[in-house]
């Protein structure tokens, strides 16, 4: 939702961590964005598809002499030096279809359901009486949102399940493979939190680390609505190894460039619990916010995903006694 320039220049990027990673392995400097943060673009006020150039988003990749990206940009097709979308299309699509593969095997439905189960439990038992719509934002071709329509009893217990994104071939993707398994849930394209898609309870992941600075506390800003009564939004924990295991990882797993770049570039650009709550307390203040699930069991050794949550202040004694010590402070 951000221009070009702000993308790549915007405020707030770490010049301090993983300074190896500038000086040995350029695509796994945290300072750049991913691929797929230049290669759509949409108008910040519009949500209207922009034309991308190519030669522009090459000379981003140039300048952090990252060979890498630059090499996956070049393979893409362009038209009068802009890429062409349906090219582009495709390549996400097949990314995508990687990413859900790395969700199920990592058991990720399981771990998202785990939170809302507690959540939506906690919200009933406080006399919410309602309907519940659950938003998954940047929800790509919609694997989370499907899971839960399949694999539990949300939608009989008035629960909305819903995903919202920017792309709309991924949204078009995600109704299709919902209807096809006639799953009950919905998909959207357009802006998560505008006032005909908003919901009570917002989820996401691997979707907050694109957010940098500035940027990032306007997001979170959006959740403090009179309407919103919790969110979960998991995403990859920051550690001086992760980018090495994700490295691994994805080339042991994942066969397209794109992934492959931008699986392990965002390991190394993930927020640190620090930022991530003081970013979230600046700017929602009527949730209590903290995070969840940051260590394996009680050893030191961090999870691979960690979750920012943040719920109504009333809901909090009810959650902490739910979720006991995988559950961080909240205020």
């Amino acid at each position: 939702m951000c221009s070009l320039r702000h993308t790549v220049l915007g405020p707030g990027l770490s010049s301090h961590r993983l300074h190896y990673s500038r000086l040995v392995f350029p695509s796994w400097n945290p300072q750049q964005p991913e691929i797929s943060d230049l290669v759509v673009q949409h108008d910040p006020k519009t949500l209207k598809r922009l034309a991308v150039n190519k030669r522009e988003i090459l000379g981003v990749f140039e300048k952090f002499s990252n060979t890498r990206a630059t090499r996956v940009i070049e393979q893409i097709p362009a038209t009068d030096g802009f890429l062409e979308s349906a090219a582009v299309d495709r390549m996400l699509l097949a990314v995508h279809w990687e990413m859900q593969r790395l969700a199920e095997e990592f058991y990720h439905g399981h771990r998202v359901f785990r939170l809302l189960r507690a959540t939506i439990d906690t919200l009933r038992s406080d006399g919410f009486s309602g309907p519940i719509r659950i938003v998954d934002v940047g929800c790509g071709i919609g694997y989370t949102i499907r899971w839960l329509a399949a694999h539990t009893s949300l939608p009989a217990e008035n629960v909305e399940l819903t995903g919202v994104d920017l792309n709309s071939t991924l949204i078009a993707e995600a109704s299709r493979l919902a209807q096809a398994e006639s799953l009950p849930c919905k998909f959207f394209h357009g802006d998560a939190f505008s006032a005909d898609l908003s919901g009570q309870i917002y989820i996401s992941t691997g979707v907050i680390h694109h957010f940098r600075g500035d940027d990032l506390t306007a997001f979170f800003r959006r959740h403090d609505t009179p309407s919103t009564q919790a969110f979960v939004h998991y995403d990859f924990q920051p550690w001086f190894l992760a980018p090495f295991g994700a490295w691994f990882f994805h080339i042991i797993r994942m066969r397209t460039p794109l992934a492959r770049h931008d699986g392990v570039l965002s390991s190394a650009r993930a927020h640190s619990a620090s930022t991530l709550v003081a970013a979230a307390r600046t700017a929602v203040s009527r949730l209590a916010t903290g995070m969840y699930g940051t260590r394996i069991w009680d050893t030191p050794a961090p999870r691979v995903f960690h979750a920012l949550v943040g719920f109504r202040q009333a809901l909090v004694p009810s959650m902490q006694a739910k979720l006991g010590p995988m559950l961080g402070e909240l205020r």
